[in-house]
């Protein structure tokens, strides 16, 4: 079909950046609810779905995903006092439900069910902390898939909630004192009415709240005035006495760290890291003896200690030292460091007794993912969770005295995993750095060359692509398609050294690995330009949207989801100006030179034949404004030359993508797969 774009206005705007003059046409649409911006978003739709309607497949496609949904989602159980919770999805519930019961072998009780928080299942369950006596939940609700969160408090024994609420909290969880009798969190200052969504979202500051109180009488514990940067969470020792706050500035993982005896009635804040050079996560302490996971000169990771009574590096003791493979968490049960590892992208579990003895690996199935291991430091059991790409994640109980691993629950989908390989290759990006990839397809697939192909990514922000389950994935793969994963540079598979190789000035290396591990499926015959798609959220999306701005020429379809397009503008809105620690910053000359060169809004070139393109993004992103998709579809549109279609689709009382529906869930990939199926067959 011939596509009659929305025209567009454009206004006569241009800003000065470091001498280099640079229009921005699109402006208007950083105000989302302006009429004029909400008339373009209900012709953008309007088009869009008019395509999307238009497709044969589309309607199986949404009853195969459908039917694949429906099957029990489980949680890891976690214990608290004598019970157990666990959330529970029975299959097409928008939202999960927290259950608990007393013995594993009882019959789970409703605990709280975030589908009765409202009839469009638009407001979620956004986090939850259940106090150390089991007595008491904190729960956080979001609305319409917004960052900011309300937390309200329920007597479990009851079911009834107290009264009191408290907003404004963002970024923040919340750490029950061991007296249960309130909690520490941290939120912002209430901002302007209207400006909710787009406000930047600087000085937080962290409190205490007691329980029964109102919010206006809680405890402020710590604030700087003269960094508005900084971002504060509460962590407490396992036995009580000390509060951890660690600093951080952003998604910069560097981390200060200060801590306050809480036996001591007047007992002062003190600091023990006092200066922003590497990531310090608390474990727990023994005598004066404060444990960490960092990265200190470590970028794989290794356990320290540090005395607090000696504080200065250079008494600094080595527990568990570096690897070859990432150190990802650390917990302490049954009186031993739990170490979570991945060795290429893939989990492996080990065991060391506190003085650093090494005791022995945690068993695993095969290449898979492992999450879990939560507890208290003398609890003997745990639970832990595995999945892979054609593995559902299934719940294992898991006694530590013996080191046996018992089933749990299994969710039962209808497919067979048998029918499905996944492998993992290593290619090599353009300055020879080998990057890994997985790949999974159906077994019998003929490698012709001509198999549709999706390549998916994220590369940023110290996070690992690991193996994981779903549904999405596996309808793409009934229908013959091929599901690829590489581990870009930028995120966390091999330790601090790989974050920082694909950051600010060196970001173009997370978009060349993306580049190279499509010409690599292309060179071995697994697919064509024509049959590649491409797809990422967030940083993923603004993955897809350089690249497909880049090398127009190597794909059939591309998939950015609520992605970071404006690379000029980006720390102007709600957080993110967080996110200079990877991108830079526009305001730094060299870091602009570098950010302008890949900014997808800034390199569309006017003439060009672009891949066929579904933009999604949703009213309601503040973490990812939806301007970045309006501005990218709008130039986008304007520069493309080609008659394949280039679209956006706007999700309404939606956000980022944190407690989307099931039922929102569900209709978005379906029209992105009907897009695919398509575009490149």
């Amino acid at each position: 079909m011939s596509f009659n774009y929305p025209k567009t206005p454009k206004v006569d705007q241009v800003d000065n950046y470091h001498g280099i003059e640079v229009a921005d046409p699109y402006r208007w649409l950083e105000y989302p609810d302006s009429r004029e911006t909400q008339d373009w978003i209900e012709k953008q739709n309007e088009i869009t779905f008019n395509f999307l309607e238009q497709i044969p497949e589309r309607e199986t496609i949404k009853q195969r995903l459908t039917k694949l949904w429906d099957y029990e989602k489980y949680g890891i159980p976690f214990k608290r006092g004598n019970r157990y919770f666990f959330f529970k999805n029975d299959g097409l519930q928008d939202q999960s439900v927290l259950y608990t019961l007393q013995n594993l072998e009882d019959e789970p009780q409703v605990l709280l069910d975030p589908n009765q928080f409202s009839e469009d299942g638009t407001i979620a369950l956004s986090g939850i902390a259940v106090s150390d006596n089991g007595q008491f939940l904190a729960y956080g609700i979001s609305r319409s898939g917004s960052d900011w969160q309300e937390w309200q408090i329920r007597n479990i024994e009851t079911g009834k909630d107290f009264s009191d609420h408290l907003n404004w909290i963002k970024f923040s969880g919340v750490t029950w004192t061991k007296d249960n009798n309130g909690f520490f969190y941290s939120r912002y200052d209430e901002p302007p009415e209207g400006e909710e969504l787009e406000q930047a979202n600087y000085y937080q500051k962290l409190y205490y709240h007691r329980l029964g109180t109102d919010q206006s009488d809680d405890q402020l514990i710590y604030e700087r005035r003269d960094q508005k940067e900084w971002m504060f969470g509460a962590d407490i020792s396992d036995d009580g006495r000390y509060l951890i706050i660690s600093v951080r500035r952003g998604t910069d993982p560097r981390k200060l760290v200060f801590y306050q005896d809480l036996n001591d009635p007047n007992g002062e804040i003190k600091e023990l890291i006092s200066e922003f050079f590497a990531d310090f996560s608390f474990i727990d302490y023994q005598d004066s003896l404060f444990w960490f996971r960092t990265d200190y000169q470590a970028p794989k990771g290794r356990v320290i200690g540090i005395d607090i009574s000696k504080p200065h590096p250079r008494n600094w003791q080595e527990i568990i030292p570096e690897t070859e493979n990432t150190l990802e968490d650390v917990t302490i049960l049954n009186n031993q460091f739990i170490l979570d590892y991945l060795q290429d992208a893939r989990s492996r579990l080990e065991i060391y007794n506190l003085d650093g003895t090494y005791v022995k690996e945690v068993e695993i199935s095969s290449i898979g993912s492992v999450g879990g291991f939560n507890g208290k430091r003398d609890d003997t059991e745990t639970f832990y969770a595995f999945t892979s790409f054609t593995t559902p994640r299934t719940i294992y109980h898991y006694n530590l005295e013996t080191g046996e691993s018992t089933l749990f629950r299994q969710p039962q989908v209808d497919f067979n995993p048998e029918n499905y390989q996944t492998r993992q290759v290593f290619y090599r990006s353009y300055d020879g750095t080998q990057v890994p990839m997985f790949i999974t397809h159906k077994k019998g697939l003929i490698m012709n060359g001509n198999n549709p192909t999706l390549l998916f990514g994220y590369g940023g922000f110290n996070i690992p692509l690991t193996p994981n389950f779903s549904v999405t994935r596996l309808v793409w793969m009934e229908m013959g398609g091929i599901y690829a994963v590489p581990n870009l540079r930028g995120g966390g598979e091999y330790g601090e050294q790989w974050h920082q190789a694909g950051t600010k000035l060196n970001k173009q290396n997370v978009f060349n690995d993306f580049m190279a591990a499509a010409e690599w499926l292309i060179s071995h015959r697994y697919t064509s330009p024509q049959k590649l798609a491409i797809s990422g959220g967030s940083n993923g999306g603004l993955l897809v949207g350089a690249c497909m701005t880049q090398r127009p020429d190597l794909f059939g379809a591309a998939l950015p989801a609520v992605g970071v397009m404006d690379m000029l503008r980006f720390h102007k809105f709600t957080i993110g100006w967080a996110w200079c620690s990877d991108y830079g910053s526009p305001d730094n000359e060299e870091e602009f030179k570098a950010l302008y060169a890949y900014s997808p809004l800034h390199n569309l070139q006017s003439g060009t034949v672009y891949p066929s393109t579904l933009i999604t993004t949703a009213d309601h992103d503040d973490r990812v404004v939806p301007a970045h998709s309006f501005k990218f579809a709008a130039a986008l549109q304007a520069a493309h030359a080609g008659e394949n279609p280039v679209l956006i689709r706007i999700e309404t009382k939606a956000g980022h993508g944190a407690g989307k529906p099931t039922s929102k869930r569900i209709e978005e990939v379906t029209d992105q797969l009907a897009f695919l199926k398509a575009e490149i067959g």
